[in-house]
């Protein structure tokens, strides 16, 4: 039996920490999708599509990964693509107690569905989307936080050099 999991979140960017978790992860499950939400509750810097190719080319040289885009529940998502896990990150303890919640209403809405809990590398661990965002806005050095197409895309999309 294939094991399928999915990693899902906003990608808004990506970072060196989501592509860490995508290369570990990969080596314990058979397929792995990288799903890209829309999500409502957010306003993104780079669309849907930007987003998805921002992952493909930061993870081009990794196999039985494909990116996909999603709206609605992930759980009629994890549905759709056979998937029985869902990879999430935690980075700090403040994290745990989100997707803790989350883990267990996915669980409630499809008793089937597991979730893995991956802590990045020591390396990646303060990295976020948010973070990254905001030095990107005022100028700071993206170098070791995005992969370089990404970073040249945040300077533009703020206008800085």
């Amino acid at each position: 039996m294939t094991t399928i999991a999915l990693y899902a979140g906003s990608f808004d960017p990506i970072t060196r920490g989501h592509e860490d978790l995508i290369r570990r992860a990969i080596s314990f499950v058979d397929h792995l999708i990288v799903a890209v939400a829309t999500n409502v509750a957010k306003a993104p810097v780079f669309t849907v599509e930007e987003r998805v190719g921002f992952i493909r080319t930061a993870i081009a040289d990794v196999q039985r990964v494909e990116v996909q885009r999603f709206d609605g529940l992930l759980v009629d998502f994890a549905r759709a693509t056979g998937a029985r896990l869902l990879i999430r990150g935690l980075r700090a303890v403040s994290d745990f107690e989100y997707e803790y919640q989350m883990a267990l209403m996915n669980r409630h809405l499809e008793a089937g569905l597991e979730t893995i809990f991956m802590v990045p590398s020591l390396d990646t661990t303060y990295i976020s989307a948010s973070l990254v965002r905001e030095v990107a806005r005022f100028g700071g050095r993206l170098e070791g936080l995005v992969h370089s197409d990404v970073a040249a895309a945040l300077k533009q999309r703020f206008n800085v050099r």
